[in-house]
């Protein structure tokens, strides 16, 4: 199993800059990609950006120059600096661990519990 809790979340005004780490504990090593979510009120929950094992990243076109993504495997935390924020960027924002075959029976994603990010205008 694999347990995920972010922080860093919070109120910034527009233009801001805001970090969320989320930290992974229990069968660590299995997790091949850390991805960040968000999901808006009334809408459906899209990827920000995630991160492999080995430092591959990917972003949404939303975010592209703005948000960056990382990951220290040593303290199993995984990282979204986010800056030049907009009013659109508010969301809750979950971190997920995904598992590929060999740890488990099958491939398993895990979330985190959420981190509101609110950006005022």
């Amino acid at each position: 199993q694999v347990s995920l809790v972010e922080s860093g979340g919070g109120l910034v005004q527009a233009g801001g800059a805001l970090r969320l780490s989320c930290v992974a504990s229990g069968d660590t090593d299995c997790i091949s990609t850390t991805g960040w979510y968000r999901q808006a009120p009334g809408k459906e929950r899209e990827l920000v950006a995630a991160i492999t094992h080995g430092g591959s990243t990917d972003y949404a076109d939303s975010v592209k120059g703005r948000f960056t993504i990382s990951r220290d495997n040593d303290k199993n935390t995984a990282y979204l600096q986010m800056s030049s924020l907009k009013p659109e960027d508010t969301a809750v924002y979950y971190c997920l661990g995904s598992v590929g075959y060999g740890c488990y029976d099958e491939p398993r994603d895990f979330w985190g519990q959420g981190t509101q990010v609110t950006v005022s205008s």
